[in-house]
């Protein structure tokens, strides 16, 4: 076994991209910390999010510490800014999303057990208080990241890439994952 090299990976991602047949985008709620910021815009750009929402006191993508952190990778993203969650979320809404909440919340359900095999956008929220009251009230679901360890919650980069990988994985079980040989044909 051995590493791929550039052109292989090229390939490799380009058989995986050619799998994915929903949008995914992004709501981030108060995320206020630059660096979780430039982590979940690395993410994005890694699994093809369409659209990042940024709401209220979210860092501002464009930041030099936020971009420090995405490595450059906001060139790939598109985000728009909002004032509240409301507008934020009647817009992903209006754009043709489902909009799920991740909260550990009373009535959140396992992330995997949602169907999420359509057009997705997946809200985050504040560090330390997660989604708002408003925010959970708006969304169409909310879902959570079942964890087994003895930490009771992920950093929001963590939870948004487990995520955002979730919504991938539906979509791609559904699609037939691309074989070890494709990324040598393709």
């Amino acid at each position: 076994m051995r590493q791929l090299g550039g052109t292989e990976l090229k390939r490799l991602h380009r058989s995986w991209r050619r799998k994915d047949s929903f949008r995914l985008s992004l709501l981030l709620e108060d995320v206020q910390s630059p660096f979780n910021v430039g982590s979940i815009m690395r993410t994005a750009a890694a699994l093809s999010v369409s659209e990042l929402y940024v709401v209220g006191r979210t860092a501002e993508p464009s930041s030099p510490k936020v971009q420090k952190t995405a490595l450059g990778t906001g060139r790939y993203l598109s985000w728009s800014t909002h004032e509240d969650v409301t507008t934020a979320v009647q817009t992903a809404r209006a754009d043709g999303y489902l909009v799920v909440g991740l909260e550990l919340a009373d009535e959140a359900e396992p992330l995997a057990a949602l169907d999420l095999r359509r057009d997705v956008c997946v809200v985050l929220g504040n560090e330390d208080r997660g989604l708002s009251a408003t925010c959970l009230s708006l969304c169409d679901a909310v879902g959570y990241v079942p964890q087994t360890g003895r930490v009771g919650s992920l950093n929001v980069a963590a939870a948004a890439a487990v995520a955002c990988y979730e919504v991938r994985r539906q979509a791609w079980a559904d699609a037939g994952a691309p074989g070890s040989g494709d990324a040598e044909q393709a």
